[in-house]
Formats: structure tokens, C-alpha cells, sequence
């Protein structure tokens, strides 16, 4: 990571802590040693790895654009997601540089944690583990989105409190390597982490983000072992696939999402670069736009999370477009051009806030969960009843028949996985996902060339830029990192 940015995390402790620091030493004193004394400080350390999450080079943009615009769910006229979108990407690109960096941020916040909460003297022992269970987590989700953008990185387990070479410099883990350090992440968080806990990772946070990791990996017999934990525990749809948009703790369908109040320090501007005006802040090319090929391959008209489901009104009453539960058709705006035409994705449906929308972002939702169990089953084991049960779930919420083993989207392994690549699609479009399904489709072809799947980013790869460059199933190591870490080695291709 860049050098510069090593005090962040040591910063935002003093900056986001909720604590009285007129009973504390001078600010020019202050280290982790003597910063770190209540349980007061505990948490306003956690609140920092949580806030870390927040950042533009996270899930507050520019991890959602890396997930969705290089897909065939996205496009957009915007030059500054233009390389994105036409997978041109360099190491200068500013989303491979924001989203590298700020997990490394969100890293080094949570190795602070974990660092020294165990050493705070706490009455509740138990909030205590818990305390550093959320961090394991927090640094699991920031180093498996690494992993599956950029491959090998750096593997930092311990905070970065010096800019001392030795301290800064350190060369690229492998993959299985950053892979192995997730997974005992995970593991150990669930144990140490509630079933339940407001506006909180969780338990089932640690186990359903596993089954996605397991799922990458194609350790499928794990994959599904983590969602069952996940399906027993007592895990639920919300009845209703447009009323969780947007997010806002309401359903006990979110396994995790990112929190946000909606002000200066803490606004998502998501709503904004994606939503058309006057429900957006200004009108301008929109970021995200759902592609035509979306739109005709998702039935709207019988499937509840792409058919009409009403009409969308600005405050001023005035008709914005027709809801689409995952979209809207964006009618003419005020400003007489046509931005505000077309579909927009409607995950998000902030009424213009100056960028600042209090909309929160799913990470982790249970409909997930079930696709995640129902494709590691299949790759096992082919079709079965289990499967089609944990399936059936999604497909019926979205208001489509059940599928029995006589379904011609069942008769087979290759159907069925046909079928559920197809739900996930439907499901979890604009949710930042998209663009890592296609690249572990790509790998799991790769790996097993009887494994097919309709499309994968080499597909989309292969239209972009006329040929199947398997070097761009990874994002470049960002320029920056290259000029201040001398052991680093780029990406092949860049």
C-alpha cells in the first residue's frame, strides 16, 4: 500500500471514536498504548474497521462498480467508469487503485482490533470477543475481495505502525495463501461472533460469506457445509422481493449490509451516480445502467423482481418512470436530455440527498445463501431433491413454478447449474456481484472443461476486446503500490 497512508487507520481511531478525549493525554501523545484503556475505545476502534467499509474504494462505490460494469449487466456513457466498462483497465485506473487501497485501510483498522482490544481491560469479557470476532470478519471480507480482484497480495496480519521500509515493503502472498488466511478467519468469527446482533456482522454473516468464499474456490462438500449452518439457524426470506429495496435493516432476509446515516461522513453516493433526477441529486450519465440484453433476457412480466410493479413519483408528484423491483424505466427528467431515460438499476431508490443517501448496501443476503447451497449440491452430486428444495425457495418468492427432477431445468447436472447461474443472475443483479460469478465460471471451465456455463468473462472478455486475454480475469496491481513496494511483482498482461 501506498506510504502515506499507514497513520490512516491510527487517525480514524481518535477521529471516529464516540469518547470524551478531554479525559485523555494530548492528541501528540497519543498511541495505541495509551489510546486503548476502556471499553469505550474498544468499540470506537471496531466503529473505524466498520467505517473503513464505507469508503468510495469500497462497497460506497467503486467495489460495486468493479463487480457490475465489466458484465453483461451493466454499461454506461460515463468516462469515468469507461474503462471499466469496456475492460481497458490499467494499473492507473482509478477504481483498481481506490478499491486496492482501501481494503488495506479496512485491513489495517482491523489488525489494529485485533491487536489490542485483547488487552483492554473489559467487565464484559464476552462483548470482548465479540468485539474482535467483527474484526476477523471485516478483515476476511476486505482480503477475500482482494484476492478474487488482484490474486496474490500482500498478506498483513499484524498493523502497519511505522513507515519504516520493512514494515511498509512486503511481498505478494499466493492465492491459496490470502485464500487460507479467509477461511480461518471466518471459521474462528463465527465462533466468536452472536447469532444476532443490530446493524452487526454476525454468526451467519462469518458462515453465509464463507459459503461464497468455499463457492470461489470450488470447495464445493465446504461451500455447502457453511451454508447449511447458515439454513439452520433459522434463516428467512422476506415475503416480499421489492420491499427490500432499499436496505435498511428491515428484513431478516440481510445477513450484512453496510450501515450508512446519510450525512457528509457518512452518506452512500451510490443513489446518486446510479438513480435518475429528479430521485438523484442532478441529472448527468448515469453509472450502472442495466444492459438491453438484461432487460430482454430477465422476464418482466412474470418474475416479481423485474415486473411492473407501479408507478415512481418525484416529491413534486411528477412521474420519474415505471418500477421494475430491480429497475426503473426512467422517463424524460426536468433537464430535457436524456440521462434520465432508459432503465436505471432501483436497488437503491434514495430521493436525492447531495450524495449523500442514507440507503444502506446488501453485502450478504440469504437468497445467497440458498443459490449457494442448491449450486455447490449440484457440482456435487448433480440434481437432487435437496437442491431443487433450497432453489425452489427463490424461484417461488420471485413468483415462478417449482421445480421438480422431471423439469427440463433439472434433468441434468449441466441444466441444473444452467438454471441456477441463471437465478443468481436475476436475483443479485446491480448488487455487486456479477462480474466475479463470470470470472469464477471462467476458472471453473478452466478447471473442468466438461463444466459449462452459458457465459463467462472470458465470453464477455472475447467481445471487448477480441480475444479470450485470460490475463484479464485479474484487475493490474495498482501503479501506485508498484512505486513504493519494491518487492511487489505486477499481474501478467500489465
Amino acid at each position: 500500500m501506498k506510504k502515506s497512508l499507514i497513520y490512516l487507520p491510527l487517525c480514524a481511531l481518535s477521529l471516529l471514536a464516540s469518547c470524551n478525549f478531554l479525559d485523555k493525554q494530548p492528541l501528540t501523545t497519543l498511541t495505541p498504548n495509551n489510546f486503548f484503556a476502556s471499553a469505550t475505545d474498544a468499540e470506537a476502534s471496531l466503529t473505524a474497521a466498520y467505517d473503513a467499509l464505507q469508503g468510495t474504494g469500497a462497497y460506497g462505490q467503486d467495489l460495486n462498480v468493479m463487480g457490475e460494469m465489466p458484465s453483461d449487466n451493466c454499461t454506461s456513457t460515463n468516462g469515468d467508469v469507461n474503462a471499466m466498462d469496456k475492460i481497458i483497465w490499467v494499473s492507473t485506473t482509478s477504481q483498481v487503485n481506490n478499491v486496492y487501497q482501501q481494503a488495506y485501510i479496512g485491513i489495517n483498522r482491523a489488525n489494529i482490533v485485533l491487536k489490542y482490544v485483547p488487552t483492554v481491560s473489559m467487565t464484559d469479557t464476552v462483548r470482548r470477543r465479540q468485539i474482535t470476532g467483527e474484526a476477523r470478519f471485516i478483515r476476511a471480507l476486505c482480503y477475500f475481495n482482494l484476492v478474487r480482484a488482484y490474486g496474490g497480495v500482500p498478506l498483513r496480519t499484524t498493523p502497519v505502525e511505522s513507515g519504516a521500509p520493512a514494515d511498509v515493503n512486503l511481498a505478494r502472498a499466493t492465492s491459496d495463501q490470502v485464500y487460507a488466511q479467509v477461511v480461518a478467519d471466518l471459521t474462528t468469527a463465527a465462533t466468536q461472533m452472536p447469532l444476532s446482533n443490530t446493524n452487526r456482522a454476525t454468526q451467519n454473516s462469518a458462515n453465509a460469506l464463507l459459503a461464497r468464499v468455499q463457492l470461489t474456490q470450488r470447495n464445493w462438500t465446504a461451500a455447502q457445509a457453511a451454508a447449511q449452518k447458515v439454513i439452520a439457524a433459522g434463516g428467512t426470506l422476506n415475503s416480499s422481493f421489492n420491499a427490500l429495496y432499499p436496505a435498511e435493516n428491515k428484513s431478516a432476509e440481510s445477513l450484512f449490509e453496510i450501515q450508512y446515516a446519510g450525512n457528509a461522513d457518512g452518506g452512500n453516493i451510490l443513489p446518486d451516480l446510479m438513480l435518475p433526477s429528479p430521485l438523484a441529486t442532478y441529472s448527468f450519465p448515469k453509472f450502472n445502467i442495466p444492459t438491453r440484453e438484461l432487460i430482454t433476457y430477465a422476464d418482466t412480466v412474470n418474475d416479481l423482481r423485474w415486473a411492473f410493479a407501479g408507478n415512481v413519483t418525484a416529491a413534486s408528484g411528477a412521474l420519474v418512470g415505471r418500477n421494475h423491483a430491480s429497475y426503473i424505466d426512467g422517463k424524460p427528467g426536468p433537464s430535457g436530455n436524456n440521462n434520465d431515460v432508459g432503465p436505471f438499476a432501483y436497488k437503491w431508490r434514495s430521493l436525492g440527498n447531495g450524495f449523500n443517501s442514507t440507503d444502506n448496501t446488501y453485502v450478504l443476503r440469504y437468497a445467497e445463501v440458498l443459490l449457494n447451497y442448491a449450486e455447490a449440491s449440484n457440482e456435487q452430486s448433480g440434481p437432487s431433491g435437496d437442491a431443487l428444495a433450497k432453489l425452489n425457495q427463490v424461484r417461488q418468492r420471485a413468483g415462478l413454478a417449482p421445480l421438480t427432477l422431471a423439469s427440463p431445468q433439472a434433468l441434468t447436472k449441466q441444466a441444473l447449474r444452467n438454471e441456477i447461474d441463471r437465478q443468481r443472475r436475476l436475483e443479485m443483479a446491480f448488487e455487486g456481484e456479477r462480474w466475479f460469478d463470470l470470472l469464477r465460471y471462467a476458472r471453473h471451465t478452466i478447471a473442468d472443461a466438461t463444466a459449462q456455463h452459458a457465459v463467462t468473462a472470458l465470453d464477455i472478455i472475447q467481445q471487448q476486446r477480441q480475444a479470450r486475454d485470460v490475463n484479464y480475469l485479474l484487475f493490474p496491481i495498482p501503479q501506485n503500490e508498484l512505486y513504493t513496494n519494491p518487492l511487489i511483482q505486477q499481474n501478467p498482461g500489465f
